[in-house]
């Protein structure tokens, strides 16, 4: 009897960890690759020259006055690590954060000094993740003088790339308008010129 029973279990093992480890897992990756090959491939965005520059999904650092800058990083020692996706969890009444805020708040003063309006939360405080690609138009929009100024360009056609660019709400209904801060920098070099910058 304790020889059955541990027959049946072996057998119910092998066949659980051969359907779920290994027939599952490939049925959805070939699915996945199959039905959407874009995102299955991580979302990548390649450049002119055909080399991938980064990810529809995860933010990355650009400092240079040239370009849009997105959402501070808490990912990682020094943010922006895809490795180390997550959110800094300091609540409202951490000194921690606070001195964190007022630095980025001295930073973007120094940067965007034609910019008298207030700064929008989202330029001074990390996503959950920590790696969020996008902004919301209206942090986009306040960046534009700074862009334009270096660029040497109007305002004006700098806001008109952020209104092209802007995402509406999925199915009208789901999340917020938002701009990928990628997309955004890579129609700017590809509109105006790349700006090569340290740090860009």
């Amino acid at each position: 009897m304790l020889q059955r029973n541990c027959m049946y279990a072996i057998r119910s093992t092998v066949v659980t960890l051969l359907l779920l480890g290994l027939v599952y897992p490939l049925v959805v990756t070939l699915s996945a690759q199959i039905l959407f090959p874009v995102q299955a491939g991580g979302s990548l965005v390649v450049s002119d020259q055909g080399l991938a520059i980064g990810s529809l999904l995860i933010g990355q650092r650009f400092s240079s006055p040239h370009y849009f800058q997105g959402r501070p990083s808490a990912a990682g020692e020094t943010g922006y690590d895809a490795r180390a996706s997550a959110g800094s969890n300091l609540g409202p009444t951490s000194l921690t954060l606070r001195s964190r805020v007022m630095k980025s708040l001295a930073q973007l003063a120094r940067d965007n000094p034609d910019q008298p309006a207030l700064v929008p939360v989202e330029l001074v405080t990390a996503s959950g993740s920590g790696l969020d690609p996008h902004l919301s138009p209206q942090a986009a929009l306040w960046q534009v003088p700074r862009i334009a100024k270096s660029r040497g360009l109007s305002q004006e056609r700098v806001r008109a790339v952020v209104f092209e660019l802007t995402e509406s709400r999925d199915l009208y209904v789901l999340g917020e308008p938002r701009v990928n801060v990628l997309l955004l920098n890579l129609a700017l070099d590809r509109r105006f010129g790349r700006k090569v910058d340290a740090g860009s």
